[in-house]
């Protein structure tokens, strides 16, 4: 059974630091490029940053400079740090992982980070 379980979310003022992990089981993880999404209240699902099994990254415009995509192989987990946070970054966060070769895709059930005073 494959699982993808976020941790890491929670209460953050703005300008703080928060460390997203998504930790693969029932994979075999390094097949895998991994990817951070996010949905905000009332807003569509929108891709936040990617790592392939190589290790490239690529992040949207609006985190590029604040958000690190990272992945630890030996753990099979994939991280996003997120620093200088904003109100805008509150939002539900997922963790998606996608086999390239046999299109599997696999997405966990999110936690949910919010910037706020």
């Amino acid at each position: 059974q494959v699982q993808l379980v976020e941790s890491g979310g929670g209460l953050v003022q703005p300008g703080g630091s928060l460390r997203l992990s998504c930790a693969a089981s029932g994979i075999t993880f390094r097949f895998y490029a991994m990817g951070w999404y996010r949905q905000a209240p009332g807003k569509q699902r929108e891709l936040v940053a990617t790592i392939t099994n190589g290790g490239s990254t690529n992040y949207v415009d609006s985190v590029k400079g604040r958000f690190t995509i990272s992945r630890d192989n030996a753990k099979n987990t994939v991280y996003l740090q997120m620093s200088s946070l904003k109100p805008d970054d509150t939002a539900d966060y997922y963790c998606n992982a996608f086999r390239p070769s046999t299109r599997a895709d696999y997405w966990g059930k999110g936690t949910l980070v919010t910037v706020s005073l």
